[in-house]
This record gives structure tokens, sequence and C-alpha cells, in this order.
């Protein structure tokens, strides 16, 4: 009874702090991810629309540790998304004079300490 009774609380407060724990991991993570996020649709972009590859081969010229981060390409507006899921995204379109170009940032700027 008393083990029962242990194990009932326990679980709860140990997915509690693991779910604390990785909100304030993506937090902390999100200027990275930003940026990363920016990077990876400018090198795609390049890759598709300048280079002439297709999106999946592309992914060969990112930087290791940049494997989260998800790729979309939208032929009519010559546009490539990157983004990683709930924290960045950002895009990047090809124009024939200036090449890959990112898009303006729409969201709000980050505050540094």
């Amino acid at each position: 009874m008393k083990a029962s009774r242990i194990m009932l609380w326990t679980i709860p407060v140990l997915l509690v702090a693991l779910l604390v724990g990785g909100w304030l991991y993506a937090r902390a993570m999100t200027p990275q991810l930003e940026l990363g996020t920016a990077y990876a649709a400018r090198v795609a972009c390049a890759c598709r629309y300048i280079g002439n590859r297709d999106l999946k081969s592309c992914r060969g010229d990112f930087e290791p540790g940049m494997e989260v981060i998800q790729l979309s390409d939208d032929p009519a507006t010559r546009t490539v998304t990157a983004w990683v899921p709930l924290v960045a995204r950002r895009s990047a379109r090809f124009d024939p004079v200036l090449g890959c170009q990112p898009e303006p940032f729409k969201g709000t700027p980050l505050k540094l300490r």
C-alpha cells in the first residue's frame, strides 16, 4: 500500500520535472535554432534553385547538428522554408538577380540580458 502511494506521487512529479526541463532547454536554444533555420533556408534555397538539385540532396550541405531542421519547398514562389517544430521557422526566396534572399524576420526580437 505504501509503495503504490509513493509511485502515485513520483510519476507525476517526474513528468512535470521533465516537461519543465524540456521547456527551459527549448527556450535557451531558441536563438541558436532561429539562426540555424535561417542558415538552412538560405543554403537549401541556393542548392535547390541555383544548383538545380533535389531538396533531399541539399541536406548533405548542412553542418553537423542540423538534423532537427525540417525543409519544405514551394516551387510556385521559389521559396524554401526551414523549421524546427514549435520553435523556429525561416524562409528564403530565390530572385533571379539577387539569388536567395532571406525573408524579413516577422517574430518578436529576443531580449538580451
